[in-house]
């Protein structure tokens, strides 16, 4: 159970003020332990991280999944792929994740989120191949490459707004440059 407070102080902390929000005296402060209580459960922020990935991230991979499972066509699959990532990317399991940039996290953390990145990539490569793709694999990552993309936008406080982000974003990825 402390674990997971921390875990949800770590979001809340990291959605709220960022990188430098996330300190152990705080998630000591927000959960009511002592901060020497924290070390016993993680030995830096980028453990902290890592574990979020660790638990957040299959979380966010099956509601993609069940998006595109929901969808008929390939087409549909891809546009459900596109937007799930876009709504799930304002929770704050998100949001805290991103909070720290990968140069901050130790090689292990960075290759656990890469790896969990893959998985998601991996969902959309059979139906990639469906559309005709010689590359499905090369197509999927170009693919993911607009969805961050998007989500870089959003999070930056863009000018459009997240829904006008969300529908660009799904128009380049079913019709590319042509546009319409």
């Amino acid at each position: 159970m402390q674990r997971g407070a921390l875990l949800d102080a770590a979001r809340s902390l990291l959605s709220e003020g960022g990188t430098e929000a996330l300190t152990f005296p705080a998630l000591a402060e927000r959960t009511g332990l002592a901060r020497s209580s924290v070390y016993e459960y993680f030995r830096s922020r980028a453990a902290v991280v890592e574990e979020l990935c660790a638990v957040d991230f299959p979380v966010w991979a099956a509601e993609v999944e069940a998006a595109m499972a929901a969808a008929d066509t390939p087409e549909e699959k891809i546009e459900a792929y596109v937007r799930r990532q876009l709504a799930l990317a304002g929770d704050r399991r998100h949001r805290a994740v991103v909070a720290i940039s990968a140069g901050e996290l130790d090689a292990g953390a960075r290759e656990k989120i890469r790896a969990a990145h893959g998985g998601l990539i991996a969902l959309v490569v059979e139906t990639l191949g469906h559309l005709g793709h010689r590359q499905p694999r090369l197509a999927a990552m170009l693919l993911q490459g607009v969805v961050d993309a998007a989500v870089r936008r959003t999070e930056l406080g863009a000018a459009e707004s997240p829904e006008e982000i969300t529908e660009a974003a799904v128009a380049m990825a079913l019709r590319g440059v042509r546009g319409g």
